[in-house]
């Protein structure tokens, strides 16, 4: 027999954490699912090669109370209950989970059900309708359509870009056939940036003959003085041009 074992020896990870800060600006839609959180908001997640069943809510319940006692003030004055929320998300529909507990659904793609004393929300990824407040969401629902509208739909930036790629690679590693590809994201994002670079930076790595392609000779040349223009020419050419323009200036004198 034990008296006061140790349970915390083993490290244990909780996925996400949501936590209400009071400042910054608030997005005008949340994703489906995450329109009521509360201070603290915990979620466990599930990919398509893994299953939201039974042991990993368990797992999430065991998560809450741990974090719980951490953010408390002390163990004899917990923070309440209703300042956390509890959410499983997971890409599959956990079809198994369902079967032990009767899920009620709160909206398309999104459920609650209860846990003990809990109640823990289920947003399913792949039932997730398509909106630009789900972009997110839609990233990871292995739907094809789906991952790339949740492509085109997300906030880019430099952290999300390097998430998309990684995340597409994955994709490709695994066999999905994606009609949105990391090759795609690349270009959307250089397209939507591309106006925001400075002149110097936009051509930057693109060869000179790529520079000048579509430009006529007068637009070429224009804003150069004229010993610019004449840099790099050789004397038969010089020579070639200065006969030209002797030759204008006979048919201009000739005419007049």
């Amino acid at each position: 027999m034990e008296l006061e074992k140790d349970l915390s020896l083993k490290q244990q990870f909780l996925d996400v954490v949501i936590i209400e800060k009071g400042e910054g600006e608030l997005p005008s839609e949340f994703p489906d699912g995450l329109e009521n959180m509360a201070s603290h908001n915990l979620l466990t997640y599930k990919s398509h090669q893994e299953s939201l069943d039974d042991w990993a809510i368990d797992e999430l319940l065991c998560h809450y109370v741990n974090y719980r006692k951490q953010t408390s003030p002390s163990l004899k004055d917990l923070l309440p209950a209703e300042d956390f929320r509890l959410y499983g998300v997971s890409t599959r529909y956990p079809k198994k989970l369902f079967g032990q507990v009767r899920p009620v659904q709160i909206g398309e793609g999104v459920y609650e059900v209860q846990w003990a004393v809990r109640p823990v929300w289920i947003v399913v990824l792949s039932r997730i309708p398509k909106a630009e407040r789900n972009a997110l969401w839609l990233l990871f629902s292995t739907v094809p359509e789906n991952v790339k509208y949740g492509a085109l739909h997300s906030r880019r930036s430099g952290e999300m870009s390097t998430l998309l790629n990684d995340l597409f690679r994955k994709y490709e590693i695994e066999g999905f056939a994606m009609p949105y590809t990391v090759e795609d994201y690349r270009k959307d994002y250089v397209r939507e940036h591309i106006d925001k670079l400075p002149p110097e930076e936009r051509l930057r790595g693109i060869p000179p003959e790529e520079r000048l392609r579509g430009l006529s000779p007068e637009e070429r040349l224009r804003g150069l003085p004229p010993e610019e223009r004449l840099r790099g020419l050789s004397e038969e050419e010089l020579q070639k041009l200065a006969e030209i323009i002797m030759k204008q200036r006979e048919q201009k004198s000739s005419g007049n």
